[in-house]
C-alpha cells in the first residue's frame, strides 16, 4: 500500500469513534482489570491480541457503522500496535471474544445493537457485566448464532479458560489455575510478597549455612 492509498484509507476508515474509553471510574476499573488480567494470561503467546476500546471494521465498507469493544480478544493475530482493527488487514479473523462494561450512557437499543453487530460479525462469546447491579450476562455462537447463556455463576469461558463466579456480589473471575483476576495495587502487593519470601528463605539458607560451618561442616560440599 501506498502512502497516498494509506491516508484514503485512514481518512475513509478513522481510528476512533469520538467517544470516551469510559463513563465513569467503574467502568474504566472494570475494563483495565479484564483487559490486563488477559494479557497476563495469555503473556507468552505472540499470537493472541487482546485490545480494549480498539475500533473494529468487520468489513471494508463505509454502510457499516465500526464499534470498539470494551475489550476483545482475537486468536490468531499477533500481540502489536493497532490504531483500529480493520479485518480485512487481519486475515478476517474477526474477534472471538467480547466483553461490555454497561455504563450510564448505555442505552438498551445501543446494547442490542450491539449485540447485533456481534451477532453477524462472528464473535464467538460475548459477556455484558453491570458493575452497579452485578448482573453477568453472556452468549454463546451455536449454530451460527449467539445465543444466551442462563447460567453464568460458575461459568468456564471455552475460548480463555477462565472462570465467573456471580454467587457473592461483585463479579469474580479466575484463571485456570485458580488464581482471582487482581487489581494492579493487588498485583503489586503480590510481588512484593513474593519477593519478601524470597528473601527469608535466602536468609535462612545464609543462617542454616553459617550454623553448618560452625560445626566444622562445609555446606557447599554435603554429600
Amino acid at each position: 500500500m501506498t502512502i497516498f492509498e494509506q491516508i484514503g484509507a485512514d481518512l475513509l476508515y478513522p481510528d476512533s469513534d469520538g467517544k470516551p474509553m469510559a463513563d465513569n471510574t467503574e467502568q474504566y476499573r472494570w475494563i483495565v482489570l479484564i483487559k490486563e488480567n488477559l494479557e497476563i494470561l495469555f503473556a507468552n503467546n505472540d499470537n493472541i491480541l487482546i485490545a480494549g476500546d480498539l475500533l473494529w471494521y468487520p468489513v471494508r465498507s463505509l454502510l457499516i457503522t465500526p464499534t470498539a469493544p470494551d475489550v476483545m480478544v482475537v486468536f490468531g493475530r499477533s500481540k502489536g500496535k493497532r490504531r483500529s482493527y480493520r479485518q480485512w488487514q487481519e486475515d478476517n479473523i474477526p474477534p472471538q471474544v467480547v466483553f461490555e462494561i454497561l455504563s450510564y450512557s448505555n442505552d438498551t437499543n445501543e446494547m442490542e445493537r450491539k449485540l447485533e453487530f456481534y451477532d453477524t460479525y462472528g464473535v464467538e462469546e460475548y459477556y455484558l457485566y453491570d458493575p452497579e447491579s452485578f448482573q453477568l450476562d453472556g452468549w454463546l455462537r451455536q449454530n451460527n448464532h449467539l445465543n444466551k447463556l442462563w447460567q453464568m455463576d460458575g461459568w468456564i469461558s471455552p475460548s480463555l479458560g477462565i472462570k465467573f463466579q456471580t454467587g457473592q456480589g461483585e463479579l469474580a473471575i479466575y484463571r485456570p489455575d485458580g488464581q482471582r483476576f487482581l487489581n494492579s495495587l493487588e498485583l503489586n502487593q503480590r510481588a512484593e510478597q513474593a519477593e519478601l519470601l524470597v528473601e527469608q528463605e535466602r536468609q535462612r539458607a545464609e543462617r542454616l549455612a553459617a550454623y553448618l560451618r560452625n560445626l566444622g561442616i562445609d555446606p557447599d560440599n554435603l554429600p
